[in-house]
């Protein structure tokens, strides 16, 4: 399967993502993590079982034990912010932020998340538009494009040894 792909006149062509996903945090160790887009998120989020800050030092945990991609490892950052965020219910939450990066079709982007439990919530991740603005384009009828497309190419790399 191809990436799907818009056509800008005289612009690099961007590659079209579907309302949810499976990607890849090289930074962070996790491989094969469901994702939502939410184009109404400034920030993406991820879920964490685990947030510690001890002498300068934020103590992570991502994910947790019923999400696939789960480590249990601990993730330390010494470069990290705190920020006022208003969640999804109108509720202003102070959340930790750090920058990590996400493996979306086969390429490597650099963003900031904030950290957040949602362990409720049906996707551990949420991308949002700081990401995905001039970059993709969303079109919620589809699902896993990204994913279908690292699959495919694992798939092709195999038959070629």
């Amino acid at each position: 399967m191809a990436i799907k792909e818009t056509k800008n006149k005289g612009k690099k062509n961007k590659p079209i993502i579907g309302k949810s996903d499976i990607a890849d945090f090289p930074l962070f160790e996790l491989e094969n993590v469901k994702v939502k887009i939410d184009s109404g998120a400034y920030t993406s989020t991820i879920h964490c079982s685990r947030i510690e800050e001890i002498e300068n030092e934020l103590k992570v945990v991502f994910l947790d034990k019923k999400v696939d991609g789960f480590t249990g490892k601990t993730h330390c950052f010494s470069n990290y912010e705190q920020k006022n965020v208003r969640s999804s219910s109108g509720e202003l939450q102070k959340r930790y932020i750090i920058k990590g990066n996400i493996l979306l079709f086969g390429k490597n982007y650099k963003t900031e998340f904030t950290l957040s439990k949602r362990n409720l919530m049906r996707f551990p991740v949420l991308l949002g538009r700081k990401l995905l603005s001039n970059k993709f384009l969303i079109d919620s009828s589809l699902t896993n494009l990204s994913f279908k497309h690292k699959t495919e190419k694992d798939e092709n790399w195999n038959t070629k040894s």
